[in-house]
């Protein structure tokens, strides 16, 4: 057999460490073996001719006779022979512990004044001013030993085991970052207020089996409260596709409620075609795991192929809403005003926007200029306390992110444009470094950047607040219509425009944003917006003279009645939640109070507290008033995630994804709380890289490596 021949060829060069080896056979998994066998070998005794599976360690147990490892001994070796493995097997064990003992590294010695080592390695070392003979030397060493403060607080221990971690970390390749997980201090603080002689750490196998699922099983116990809520309060499904470093096509599934986000499952996606048909699939799958009765929304990007996915999904589960992620159809309309595509189709949207392109190449320039020079570069870190971000174009905002680091900046750039160093270091591009220089200087050119950012900016601000896994999605339809009238607003005042007036610019960039709102809203968007009893207040009201209550805005009331009829297909359970929506809209409430607490409770709160005149209602809205409206939450996590979570023999996926509610649940500091400041974040980038004078070099997916990937409209995953 190939296989048994290539086997016993490689199993040479394990006979130094594994010499029993050469008394079996590999052989080919038997068949009808177990697929669940994982990499364990099967091998055939030379003796007994017994085929057996397992690891050197149980060739060992069988040869040597070696009860209670799981396998029966063999009875043909002969008494001669065993002596002869025995030794061969005892002459590795020394050849390794002396091979240990040869190669071991002393610890370093504790710092001058915490007394003698009281380590054996550091016993071993010796030093040459330990063993003086000066009687006064002695004398003093003594009287450090047995000072108070030293039994007390165990410098030379302390230093001891500071120097073992240490040395874990750096000959473990363990990134220094894992020093501020919480569970890795209190698992040696643990250690140190209890007495547990002869304790060893858990070892390999340990940690990836029993303790791996006795964990799982804990989380799972925990999540318990949350899942149960899902009947409830209801749950959104949020999926995103991303390739990690293998470069494998995967598919995350997380579950999204007001208690917090719940990674169900990911799927590995090599060698499938990734179109309509496997998406929805994969999603009912989701969908049947949580139940269908459940399940609010899926939420995804704005792919042609998601949206198709969507669409069988809403025809196999018409209570079921495939909704577009938000975040991505705002960096949608930013990329069509900030990066306007010259083509036929485009031109007027190009004429109006090509200046917005033109400043952003320039500030690419700059940035290049700057960080592919070294000389520049010392330069730049000289003036400059934070980093000239390399963003992406494919990250969100990416234009807009890179234009306000430039704006933070502004005062260094010019100190440099206008400082002896650039003038000494320019000679190597004289044009390049003048056309720099010009441009930082500029005054107009500075004034075009605030131009930009000060329109974009409640696009933007919008982005920040729908990037989020909190309860949102009621709040869209009214976020994006004040969103549209702030961006007028900021681009009539520059133009110096009355309200009736026409701008060019304006009605371009207006056409983007409905564009993309028309594309995007569902009706989901609508029912949800009619059931914030905020927007009912005269408080609420008052604060804009356009603004009318949900229940007389046509558009509103048309998308809200296909909602209400895919939810209630029974006429008369339609008919009767009708006159309820009509009682609440109308204010027509029992108690008083419900009236003034429409502005002043939150939405959710409000149902909870008054819902009960309106049962049919109250469960609907108590589900919809809790589902966020984007699936950036699914993208970060997997972001800051290492791929040795993904489908592996144990699984281990299926835990990590839980592993990230737990420190929310333990009041710790999550993931997600720094992973929430995914755009440009000046004080998170201090926190994640250390310290912001340091090289330049890093880009932005260093710094914000929570930043997701955009996938426009005609992407298919």
């Amino acid at each position: 057999m190939d296989e048994v021949n290539s086997t016993e060829s490689s199993q040479e060069g394990t006979n130094a460490e594994s010499p029993l080896w050469q008394y079996v056979t590999k052989v080919e998994k038997p068949v009808g073996a177990s697929v669940k066998s994982g990499g364990n070998t099967y091998f055939k005794c030379n003796y007994c001719d017994g085929v057996f599976m397992g690891s050197y360690s149980r060739v060992k147990a069988h040869l040597l006779q070696i009860s209670g490892k799981g396998i029966r001994a063999c009875r043909n070796v002969s008494k001669s022979h065993r002596l002869e493995m025995q030794q061969m097997h005892d002459q590795v064990e020394t050849n390794k512990l002396e091979q240990e003992q040869r190669s071991h590294i002393p610890l370093p010695p504790p710092p001058p004044g915490r007394g003698i080592p009281i380590s054996p390695f550091r016993r071993q070392e010796g030093s040459d001013s330990s063993h003086s003979t000066n009687p006064v030397d002695a004398k003093r060493r003594k009287v450090t030993m047995n000072t108070t403060l030293e039994k007390a607080f165990q410098n030379n221990a302390r230093h001891d085991l500071d120097s073992r971690i240490a040395r874990m970390f750096y000959t473990g390749g363990l990134p220094f970052n894992f020093a501020r997980n919480p569970h890795y201090r209190s698992s040696y603080a643990f250690a140190a207020t209890h007495s547990i002689p002869g304790y060893l750490p858990p070892g390999y196998n340990a940690l990836r089996t029993t303790l791996l699922q006795k964990e799982r099983a804990h989380v799972e116990r925990l999540l318990k409260p949350i899942k149960d809520s899902w009947l409830e309060n209801g749950v959104s499904i949020v999926s995103d596709g991303w390739s990690d470093p293998q470069r494998r096509p995967l598919i995350n599934i997380m579950a999204v409620s007001d208690g917090g986000p719940v990674f169900i499952k990911a799927i590995d996606g090599s060698g499938e075609f990734k179109d309509k048909h496997y998406i929805a699939g994969v999603l009912k799958d989701a969908i049947k795991e949580i139940g269908h009765e459940k399940v609010v929304q899926v939420i995804t990007d704005n792919a042609n192929v998601m949206k198709a996915a969507g669409a069988l999904i809403e025809g196999e589960y018409p209570k079921i809403f495939w909704t577009p992620c938000v975040v991505h159809t705002l960096n949608l309309a930013l990329k069509n005003i900030c990066a306007a595509k010259n083509t036929e189709k485009n031109e007027v949207t190009y004429e109006e926007c090509s200046w917005i392109t033109r400043v952003a190449d320039d500030a690419s320039f700059i940035r290049v200029f700057i960080m592919n020079h070294y000389m520049r570069l010392a330069m730049f870190n000289e003036f400059c306390p934070l980093k000239l971000l390399q963003v992406a174009d494919t990250r969100f905002a990416s234009v807009v992110v890179t234009l306000k680091r430039l704006k933070l900046i502004k005062r260094c750039l010019q100190a440099m444009a206008i400082s002896d160093q650039w003038a000494s270091y320019r000679e190597d591009d004289v044009g390049k470094a003048q056309k720099v220089k010009d441009m930082i200087l500029s005054d107009l050119w500075w004034d075009n950047i605030d131009y930009i950012l000060e329109f974009t900016a409640p696009i933007y601000d919008m982005l920040r607040i729908a990037d989020t896994d909190k309860p949102c999605l009621h709040l869209v339809y009214e976020m994006w219509d004040s969103m549209i009238e702030k961006v007028k607003v900021v681009i009539y005042r520059h133009e110096g425009l009355e309200e009736d007036q026409y701008s060019s610019f304006w009605g371009v960039v207006y056409d983007i944003l409905i564009d993309r709102w028309t594309k995007n809203s569902t009706p989901l968007h609508c029912l949800a917006h009619s059931l914030n009893p905020k927007y009912y207040s005269i408080e609420w009201i008052s604060e804009n003279p356009k603004r009318i209550p949900p229940h007389r805005d046509h558009e509103i009331s048309m998308e809200r009645s296909k909602c209400l009829e895919r939810y209630f297909e029974d006429e008369n359970d339609l008919t009767a939640v009708k006159y309820e929506f009509a009682k609440f809209s109308g204010g027509r409430f029992p108690s008083p109070s419900a009236l003034t607490d429409r502005w002043t409770l939150l939405p959710l709160v409000w149902w909870q507290y008054h819902g009960s005149a309106f049962p049919t209602l109250q469960t609907l809205a108590l589900k919809l008033l809790g589902q966020p409206c984007s699936s950036s939450c699914a993208e970060r996590n997997w972001s800051t995630r290492n791929e040795e979570y993904i489908h592996t023999a144990t699984k281990m996926w299926d835990i990590a994804g839980d592993s990230w509610n737990e420190s929310d649940m333990h009041g710790g500091a999550g993931i997600l709380e720094n992973a929430a400041l995914t755009l440009d974040e000046p004080e998170l980038e201090a926190i994640v890289i250390g310290n912001v004078n340091t090289s330049a070099t890093t880009s932005e997916s260093e710094v914000r490596s929570e930043a997701i990937d955009l996938e426009d409209d005609d992407i298919c995953v």
